[in-house]
């Protein structure tokens, strides 16, 4: 983003959205803090199977 006020809206939102931070989190945020919490912006890992979520859910059943 080339401009700080013209990027701060999207930043924003995307904390909120992404991380649940209300608006006071984000303030007082670092620029680095931030970028780690949000990881890389384009996905590296493959999504979970339902195979994967079957065993997730044997191995830790509620009940």
């Amino acid at each position: 983003m080339s401009d700080f006020r013209t990027g701060v809206p999207a930043l924003a939102a995307l904390a909120a959205q992404a991380l649940g931070w209300p608006p006071d989190a984000f303030w007082r945020a670092t620029p680095a803090e931030l970028a780690t919490a949000l990881g890389p912006i384009t996905p590296g890992a493959q999504a979970m199977t339902h195979a994967d979520l079957e065993t997730l859910m044997e191995r830790d059943a509620d009940a």
